[in-house]
């Protein structure tokens, strides 16, 4: 192309377009092979100021946006996962972490005759990345090796759509117009102006820095036009965490605000001293055409001398934040609602939006074990206080169920690897039978009512049985759950033997009771208790039972639960049959 046509600008968004979706696809690709480990490296945080940065800097630098990373850091603190004060380290971290994509972008500029240099020049060596990574895609099952394959496609996408740019802006490097043009924006009003809007709308630094290391490929951009446009990228960046904010709470806001004023005031402050150094020392470099490496270091330069300049006054930034959103007169009003990590804001990166459904439903298990083992000592004891308790965990458990479950299904509609698809859906099963089993602790208690009011109870034969019942249902229960807690395939395969001696055991006190009525050892309406007791026991092991088997299976990615309970207790399972035998012998009733 020897002229700036319709078709160039055609060809320079196509390349924009690759540019983009080559970055946002390479993102994804780190954010599935570091899995739950982004949500473990936050959890990490403490007050140490230098340890959230530098945790801010790599996570940023593994999901390629310091807005994604902000926007993730407006969720943590809108869920009270991070204070305000962990909050402001991190994003001074993200910072720095977003200039990684510039220097992997300067590559591109890598110039010489030397065969080592041209290897590392992206022209050579990303069709074989593309290759790889596409093989890897479609030619393997282990979503490891498939992420690994969507990260080398996404970092060959990305480098071809900004050769792509850098080809169709090179005929502009001869036009006079285009070089008064970008003249205009040596004025640091207008440069900045310019970098902030054009971040904004494409909301991403990294995006917009790599637009403007493509544009200095005609050489009609000086430093004195670029640094101005720097900086307001940096501002611009700051849409993201701010529109992210709308409708979070007040500490939310106010994370928002710090990552704001960061930029600003760090602006501000770097191009006062830059440009009054300037005036008297006149830098060599200013009026010389900007290049990638060049690009790359103004834009490092700029975030890590922000952060140092900042690092003494966190506090200030925090107080600033505050003044900007203040307490208000009912500051007291803030309920501490467990549901808002459930984040809305963490579903866009699923890793982390997993890990918090991961939490909670361990919290809903926990609180169904504890409800039913509280129904069970109300049979000796009841108390009016416990029965309001167990009532309240009750509705606890239900909200559990409605607020995970909603939540899980959003979650199941994004891009999930294999392992992150078997979680949600283990999850989405075990929350009913957690619900269920609540119920029945509902019931259970209800069967203590009727005897405290009636003034009836079992007879001493028919305690010692029960008392043999409890034993067995509560380890069931345990196992159940301390396998689902842990994630324990193994121990979730004890939990089926015990289920088949709690069917036997059911059916055996009830044959026993039907022999004492015969005999006028029981009363019928003693009967009715017990019966409703007894059917309410086996059906809490019948959901410890669902519980292990959901596991097992999506674990096994074995789906008929059919087929594989007639695997599991057919006649030659040594491991079964071993297990079914020291459980009757450890309840057997005497």
């Amino acid at each position: 192309m020897d002229t700036f046509d319709i078709f160039s600008f055609l060809t320079l968004l196509g390349g924009l377009a690759m540019f983009l979706y080559g970055m946002n696809t390479m993102g994804e690709g780190l954010e599935k092979l570091s899995g739950s480990r982004l949500e473990r490296i936050l959890e990490k945080l403490t007050s140490n100021p230098f340890k959230g940065i530098a945790l801010g800097a790599v996570v940023t630098a593994i999901i390629q946006s310091s807005s994604a990373t902000t926007v993730m850091v407006v969720g943590f603190v809108n869920s009270g996962i991070m204070t305000l004060r962990q909050a402001v380290g991190v994003i001074m971290g993200a910072n720095i972490g977003t200039t990684m994509t510039s220097w992997i972008l300067s590559l591109t500029g890598i110039e010489g005759g030397n065969i080592f240099l041209d290897l590392l020049k992206p022209s050579s060596f990303t069709p074989i990345l593309a290759i790889i990574g596409s093989f890897l895609i479609m030619m393997t099952k282990s979503s490891r090796r498939k992420s690994i394959g969507i990260i080398l496609m996404g970092f060959a996408i990305l480098m071809f759509g900004m050769e792509t740019m850098s080809d169709a802006v090179a005929p502009l490097a001869n036009n006079d117009d285009f070089k008064n043009f970008m003249l205009l924006f040596q004025n640091p009003f207008f440069g900045v102006a310019a970098g902030a809007i054009l971040t904004a709308i494409i909301q991403s630094s990294s995006a917009s820095v790599g637009i403007l290391q493509a544009m200095c490929d005609t050489g009609a951009i000086p430093y004195s036009t670029a640094l101005p446009i720097i900086m307001g990228q940096n501002i611009g960046t700051c849409i993201t965490a701010i529109l992210s904010s709308i409708g979070a709470n007040k500490n939310a806001k106010r994370a928002a605000l710090v990552h704001l004023y960061f930029n600003l005031i760090g602006t501000i402050v770097f191009m006062i001293l830059f440009y009054t150094i300037n005036a008297f020392v006149q830098f060599e470099f200013f009026n010389e055409p900007a290049n990638y490496t060049g690009i790359a270091t103004l834009h490092t330069t700029f975030n890590v001398c922000a952060t140092i300049m900042w690092l003494p006054f966190m506090k200030l930034l925090e107080k600033l934040a505050y003044i900007s959103v203040r307490e208000g007169k009912n500051a007291a009003e803030a309920v501490n609602d467990e549901f808002t990590v459930l984040d809305s804001r963490f579903l866009s990166t699923p890793s982390i939006a997993l890990e918090q459904c991961k939490n909670i439903s361990v919290r809903m298990a926990e609180c169904s074990r504890d409800t039913l083992k509280l129904s069970i000592s109300m049979l000796s004891k009841f108390t009016d206080k416990d029965a309001e308790i167990i009532t309240e965990n009750e509705e606890k458990v239900d909200r559990y169920e409605d607020k995970l479950g909603s939540y899980l299904l959003q979650l199941g509609s994004k891009n999930l690897n294999d392992e992150e698809s078997k979680s949600v859906n283990m999850i989405l099963h075990c929350i009913g039978d957690f619900e269920r089993i609540s119920d029945h602790a509902v019931n259970i208690m209800e069967c203590a009512r009727e005897m405290r009011d009636k003034g009836i109870g079992f007879s001493k034969k028919a305690l010692e049985e029960i008392a043999v019942f409890n034993s067995a249902l509560n380890e069931i229960l345990e196992t159940s759950m301390t396998a689902f807690i842990n994630g324990d395939t193994e121990l979730a395969k004890s939990v089926e033997p015990l289920e088949d001696v709690i069917d036997n055991l059911r059916t055996e006190i009830r044959n026993r009771h039907i022999k004492r009525l015969r005999e006028g050892k029981c009363t019928i309406e003693m009967g009715f208790v017990l019966t409703d007791l007894i059917t309410n026991y086996e059906r809490v092991a019948d959901h410890c039972s669902n519980i292990a088997v959901c596991m097992i299976q999506i674990h096994e990615n074995n789906f008929d639960t059919h087929s594989y309970m007639t695997e599991l207790k057919a006649v030659d399972n040594g491991e079964f049959s071993k297990k079914f035998g020291e459980y009757s012998r450890k309840y057997m009733l005497t």
